[in-house]
């Protein structure tokens, strides 16, 4: 595990040479946060089988980004016959049971500095090849994750991105958010909006049960959304883009808002794009710390 630490928060990252085991085609290599823990009051992050330690890679914790190499509703984006492209994962082949696996890892750069850490990456695979540079930068409660991906190619670099965040449910598993008055929900059984308050109907039970619904998002805005946390006073998550669409995510064991970006590289084009976490002071009355086996005190 790497870590960034100030005298408030600690970040671990997951080390991408040395901890395959918790890896796979989804999410990103470089620069995933696993956890994030306050000094004060422990683990601030949950996941979908939370507390679990070592939780299926498909699934994983903490604050996951990915970029997509086919859609949501699978149409290939980057494959070519058996081969894909996962970029800051790797190139992609399927196993014996036709599984999306990762083939050949692309390999990190890491360059740790006092508020932050640096991942870079370049790889070609099949008729693509591309460069990844990506930052987590710690300033004291504010967390910001940066990306810059240029396409090295002759062919056109077209894939999807999304960060898949997963924030804690209150202890009765419950959830409020604030999200801006021109966001719309249509009617569901898992959420409701009103006046910009997000709500669960009711309380999820377990990995299995849960919903997952559309935001209705206004023509170009960036996304931001503040919401409540079992052991501070909020946490605020932001995007310094427009999403083109944003999913929204629960079971019984985390919540997720998930942004989407559409990415469209011609040959030498790059792009760049950060997402922002103001994780707020602890509440009063805040309990002791509730770790897993990754805390600080474990490791």
């Amino acid at each position: 595990m790497l870590t960034l630490s100030n005298a408030e928060l600690t970040v671990d990252l997951l080390n991408p040479a040395a901890e395959h085991a918790r890896l796979g085609p989804r999410y990103c290599w470089g620069c995933y946060i696993w956890q994030v823990h306050d000094r004060s009051i422990g683990t601030l992050l949950t996941g979908p089988e939370w507390p679990a330690p070592n939780p299926q890679p498909h699934n994983g914790q903490g604050l996951p980004e990915s970029f997509r190499h086919s859609t949501t509703t699978g149409q290939p984006l980057l494959w070519d016959g058996k081969v894909g492209l996962a970029p800051g994962a790797g190139a992609l082949g399927r196993d014996a049971q036709g599984a999306v696996v990762v083939t050949e890892p692309c390999l990190w750069q890491v360059e740790k500095q006092s508020e932050r850490i640096v991942f870079r990456t370049a790889q070609s695979v099949g008729r693509w090849s591309y460069a990844l540079e990506r930052i987590i930068e710690l300033r004291g409660r504010l967390l910001i994750s940066r990306s810059r991906l240029t396409n090295r190619g002759a062919d056109p670099l077209k894939l999807e991105w999304f960060a898949h965040p997963f924030f804690a449910l209150q202890s009765d598993g419950r959830l409020r958010a604030t999200l801006p008055a021109d966001v719309t929900l249509d009617e569901n059984p898992g959420y409701t909006l009103a006046r910009g308050e997000l709500t669960l109907r009711r309380a999820f039970v377990g990995v299995h049960d849960g919903h997952l619904v559309h935001l209705g998002l206004p023509a170009d805005q960036p996304f931001a959304v503040t919401l409540s946390h079992p052991k501070l006073t909020a946490v605020r998550f932001a995007t310094d883009f427009a999403p083109f669409k944003c999913v929204l995510w629960a079971n019984g064991n985390t919540l997720s808002f998930e942004p989407f970006l559409a990415l469209d590289l011609a040959p030498g084009e790059s792009r760049e794009w950060a997402l922002t976490y103001d994780f707020g002071p602890p509440s009063s009355g805040t309990a002791s710390p509730v770790t897993n086996s990754l805390s600080p005190s474990a490791r």
